[in-house]
């Protein structure tokens, strides 16, 4: 493996940033949600790298209160 990338890999990024805002803004918040799911779940099997998705797991985790699951 690589590595997890943490450096910008994108092109446009206000550009995606804005489609996730306008994506999610017509729903309601419990669709929101299982649309942010959904989408997790087809960017980690595009990765395609099971330790990579799991160290940006941990890496998204990082300072949010209860991380840890206590």
């Amino acid at each position: 493996m690589a590595g997890l990338k943490t450096t910008p890999n994108l092109n446009r990024t206000d550009d995606v940033y804005q489609a996730l805002i306008d994506a999610q803004e017509v729903l309601s918040p419990a669709d929101a949600e299982r649309f942010r799911a959904r989408l997790i779940l087809l960017l980690a099997n595009q990765v395609g790298d099971d330790e990579a998705v799991q160290e940006a797991i941990a890496s998204a985790a990082e300072g949010l209160e209860n991380a840890d699951g206590s």
